[in-house]
């Protein structure tokens, strides 16, 4: 079994006054996949804050897979691509672009997510939009490659999967 570690970037929610309901489905949307939840945690917007749990989560837990939430649109307080991308080794261009064309085909606002995927070390990062909805959409379009890139990135493999 993966483990997982959700992080939800978002000031309000991170003052306690606000349910989660994004980081919240990430939780349900993971655990059904058989992923298994070990960390979990709200932080303000704040780049060195989001980059010191990432680090934290990568280097010393070992996390399979850590998925974000939050902080990825346009405002000048969305800081979680550039705080991801401070601590990666590797981008994965392809899996936050499957993100967003699967957005657009909800809605044309999808195109002005932010959000980016790599590695660090031998864990697996995406950074998801905030809302539920985008939630449940991007998780759609990547969750049937999540297994083989972990796969791949924690024992070198160099195979394509056979298709079914």
């Amino acid at each position: 079994m993966n483990t997982l570690g959700v992080l939800t970037s978002s000031d309000s929610r991170s003052q306690g006054d606000i349910e989660d309901v994004s980081g919240n489905l990430i939780i349900e949307l993971m655990n059904a996949k058989g992923y298994d939840v070990v960390q979990y945690e709200v932080v303000p917007d704040e780049v060195n804050v989001i980059g010191g749990v990432l680090k934290r989560w990568a280097d010393i837990d070992k996390l399979d897979l850590i998925v974000t939430t939050g902080a990825t649109s346009l405002t000048a307080r969305d800081i979680m691509p550039e705080a991801t991308i401070a601590v990666l080794d590797k981008l994965i261009p392809g899996i936050a672009e499957a993100m967003r064309i699967e957005g657009m085909k909800f809605t044309p606002m999808a195109m002005l997510s932010r959000g980016v995927a790599g590695i660090r070390g031998s864990t697996l990062i995406l950074n998801l939009p905030g809302s539920p909805k985008a939630v449940k959409e991007n998780l759609g379009a990547v969750l049937s490659v999540l297994q083989h890139a972990i796969e791949m990135i924690q024992n070198d493999v160099h195979q394509h999967p056979t298709s079914p």
